[in-house]
């Protein structure tokens, strides 16, 4: 099918991936599964840093679905020889398009990758959608974002980011704010769902922990994700 008339008319978030990962030996993160709170489905990753690129895309608010290489594009390269290459990551945006993803690994984008990018982010743009080649975000990044991600689900939450974003009106020290919410064992996990969806705001460019400063960065009302 026509890359235009796929991007126009299709859930390509909806598609399965058309090429799994293979398990390689000495690879220390192994093909898996993530939970998006993005879509509240299974989305798979073939390997680490692509994981952790998943895990940022399920934080952005302009992110509504996810996908793991919904689609394959080829064309004619030189000497009219066949080229085929399916982004790792697909994203649908809130204004109705997509974006695709591909994630460079520790040792950065090779040679074959960073010449199919040129081709794919021509195709990309065309649709009106966007592509990125992507490296590993900043370390300190990662992992904040890794641990707030272990509080994404809205069951951490229940019913308190009303009562956590009012809390956070002013801004305050994390560690303050819960002991003002009540019982910590309750409240933690409320306010480190408030970070995750965007609710609190606080710095993650530098270690998370209790005395880091945070404050109220929009309404709580209709947060789902």
């Amino acid at each position: 099918m026509p890359w235009l008339q796929a991007a126009a008319e299709h859930a390509l978030e909806e598609c399965v991936p058309v090429r799994e990962f293979p398990v390689l030996q000495g690879r220390r993160v192994a093909p898996g599964w993530w939970w998006a709170a993005t879509s509240g489905g299974l989305v798979h990753y073939g390997f680490g840093a692509m994981r952790s690129q998943l895990i940022m895309l399920d934080r952005d608010p302009r992110v509504v679905a996810l996908a793991c290489r919904p689609v394959e594009l080829t064309w004619r390269g030189r000497g009219g020889k066949v080229v085929s290459h399916a982004p790792h990551l697909m994203a649908r945006l809130t204004d109705g398009s997509g974006a695709l993803v591909d994630c460079a690994g520790a040792r950065g984008a090779g040679r074959r990758l960073v010449q199919r990018a040129v081709h794919v982010e021509k195709a990309v743009e065309a649709a009106g959608w966007h592509y990125r080649l992507v490296g590993s975000p900043r370390l300190v990044v990662e992992r904040n974002v890794r641990w707030l991600a272990g509080y994404r689900h809205p069951r951490c939450a229940g019913d308190r980011l009303p009562q956590v974003a009012e809390c956070f009106g002013n801004p305050r020290p994390l560690v303050e704010g819960v002991r003002l919410l009540g019982d910590p064992i309750a409240v933690w996990p409320a306010v480190f769902h408030a970070l995750w969806v965007g609710v609190l705001s606080a710095p993650l460019e530098r270690p998370l922990h209790a005395q880091v400063v945070a404050a109220a960065a929009q309404p709580a009302a209709g947060v789902q994700r």
